[in-house]
């Protein structure tokens, strides 16, 4: 009996053993999970040179521009212009009927000759002591008179005819043939275009990076792809109490008179130096709420295959300005290091990269995207 009692237990144990054997292995924990690598594409930060711009948006000025008005009063006689074109200095615009002032100044000039007339003889007689000085006095007043009447009647008749103030080009005209004109009624505009004025505002914290004499690129969506190149000439001394912005002109060329007054341009105030700069594709940056970020793709050793492999490694920048596709990082990265570009939001530090660049897309300074 003890015999059968001992193998019993020793059965018991083994079946136990084996159970507890089973058991433990099934709640032994399984190796860590691993993320395959992430296919994504980078691009090496560069170091490069950018021009040291400020931006503004702006509009154009005429170099010189008035509305002709009306200097008299009368009826258009003759329009001596055609709307939108182009006349000189002194042309003739409109002439206003001057029938009147004309037979007017005519009956003028003859008083005023026979005055000239009495004047002379009056001289004579004074010399010969025939008259008094009084008398002489009342012909010499009668004679400037005469002339200064010549002289009044004169300035109204020049009034009849409205010429050009200067070069330029004319709008649309305002009048007809046979309209009456009063004093101020509005004729046409004229435009000096050659050259041509850019205003803008900066802010009173931007313009100590400009001086007069530096180059100012204009650009306009009314000739897209065009830039036209020319000079600050004028900043304002005074800060607008309101808004805190200085006003700044620039002057550029505008022979074929491209540019037209009034129109909206985006301008760019190049310094003569340029500046270096830390440049990453703009892609490149994670932007998050509690700071911009970047993925460096960094090359390391796997422990288990001693294969060489890249990983990410997030990293907090400080961005600056733009400049096409590119922006310039000021700190968190330095050049020659590999930025991730594209699948940066799937991304996470430490994990493992796939670099397929065969299809990233490319970078530029002056991008110029394809119509569609």
């Amino acid at each position: 009996m003890l015999k059968k009692f001992v193998f019993a237990l020793a059965g018991l144990a083994v079946v136990l053993g084996i159970i507890v054997a089973i058991k433990a292995k099934q709640f032994t924990p399984p190796p860590p999970f691993e993320f395959p690598p992430e296919s994504v594409t980078t691009a090496k930060a560069e170091a490069q040179e950018w021009d040291r711009a400020v931006h503004a948006v702006g509009s154009l000025r005429a170099d010189q521009g008035v509305t002709v008005a009306s200097e008299g009063q009368g009826i258009v006689k003759h329009i001596g212009f055609e709307s939108g074109a182009r006349v000189q200095a002194g042309d003739v615009l409109v002439e206003l009927d001057s029938a009147v002032e004309r037979a007017q100044l005519a009956a003028a000039q003859a008083k005023a000759a026979l005055a000239d007339v009495n004047i002379t003889r009056a001289k004579d007689l004074l010399g010969r002591n025939v008259i008094s000085q009084s008398e002489f006095d009342a012909v010499d007043a009668a004679t400037k008179q005469s002339l200064a009447d010549v002289k009044s009647l004169q300035a109204v008749l020049d009034k009849k005819t409205m010429r050009a103030p200067f070069s330029g080009r004319v709008g649309i005209r305002m009048i007809n043939l046979g309209q009456f004109l009063d004093r101020g009624n509005p004729i046409v505009t004229l435009q000096a275009l050659d050259p041509i004025h850019v205003d803008f505002w900066l802010p009173q914290q931007r313009v100590a990076e400009i001086k007069a004499g530096y180059t100012a690129r204009i650009t306009t969506d009314a000739r897209p792809g065009v830039v036209f190149a020319g000079k600050v000439t004028a900043i304002s001394p005074e800060v607008d109490a309101a808004s805190r912005t200085v006003h700044v002109e620039a002057t550029l060329a505008n022979a074929d008179e491209a540019l037209s007054p009034g129109m909206f341009v985006d301008v760019a105030v190049v310094a003569p130096e340029k500046t270096g700069v830390v440049a990453v594709p703009a892609m490149a940056i994670y932007y998050q709420p509690y700071g911009d970020t970047v993925f460096v793709a960094k090359e390391t050793k796997d422990a288990k295959s001693g294969q060489t492999e890249k990983i990410a490694e997030q990293r907090f920048v400080k961005v600056g300005e733009s400049h096409g596709d590119f922006v310039n990082i000021l700190s968190g990265v330095k050049p020659g290091e590999e930025i991730v570009t594209t699948g940066a939001f799937k991304l996470s530090n430490g994990r493992r990269l796939f670099i397929d660049n065969s299809l990233a897309p490319k970078a530029e300074l002056a991008p110029k995207p394809a119509n569609t």
